[in-house]
């Protein structure tokens, strides 16, 4: 869409040129044109530079997100492996709360705001079965003591993770940006003359437009895109965790 869009601009202005009296794409005319030209590109490359950092910072903080939600997750499992076989329920009930975490990234649609929903409620349920576990002695103390540490870390981290992706595309600010790429290839046609290579100037210019836009999409989806984060640490740890 972008592409044809800007594309489609680009044509315009070369259509524009031709059919334009001669007084409107003087000498005059040409230098505040091509300053209006000007100061789109300036701020269409601000702006898209901008979104694909933001994008990518998207992915990159549930990357490091993830990795801190399995390291805690099997910490929490060796914690509750060594306080004892009092521990192994809770080491259960973590594994399958990995495995809804799992759905709630990498599933479908319905599965995943199940998984949310089922997981968060089994939090209330891990903190009362941490609560009533009696420590034998201060090794045992210590050992509940980390877990519960790293099992309200590992609800934070999910929490963050979950908050981070629910907005994480402004579409007003991306039909902006094809806005003022339409407005830049409209002017670029206007300052040209149409030919062969210009028009094919103007579609790969038009095609640099829209990677731009699907790589901010893109990498705003970590976790559906064709970009996704592979879930083969998550699901490592799932195998780890109760055995």
């Amino acid at each position: 869409m972008a592409w044809i869009a800007a594309l489609a601009s680009g044509l315009a202005g070369l259509t524009l040129a031709r059919l334009l009296p001669e007084a409107h794409t003087s000498d005059r005319s040409r230098d505040i044109l091509g300053g209006v030209v000007g100061l789109v590109t300036l701020l269409l490359a601000l702006v898209l530079g901008l979104l694909i950092w933001s994008a990518y910072g998207v992915t990159q903080t549930q990357k490091g997100d993830l990795q801190l939600l399995t390291a805690r997750a099997l910490e929490f499992d060796l914690d509750m492996k060594q306080y004892g076989p009092e521990g192994d329920k809770a080491r259960q009930m973590l594994r399958t709360e990995m495995v809804w975490a799992h759905e709630q990234f990498w599933g479908e649609d319905r599965a995943k705001a199940d998984a949310l929903n089922v997981s968060y409620g089994n939090m209330a349920s891990m903190n009362a079965l941490l609560t009533s576990l009696k420590p034998a002695d201060d090794r045992q103390r210590q050992l509940l003591a980390a877990a519960s540490q790293h099992y309200a870390g590992i609800g934070e981290t999910r929490l963050l993770m979950s908050l981070q992706l629910a907005d994480p595309v402004s579409w007003p600010l991306i039909l902006t940006v094809i806005s003022w790429s339409c407005l830049l290839f409209c002017g670029y046609g206007v300052l040209s003359r149409a030919n062969a290579t210009t028009i094919a100037a103007l579609a790969l210019g038009a095609a640099a437009i829209a990677s731009a836009i699907f790589l901010i999409l893109e990498l705003s989806q970590p976790y559906t895109s064709a970009l996704r984060l592979s879930p083969v640490l998550l699901e490592q740890a799932i195998l780890e965790i109760g055995q």
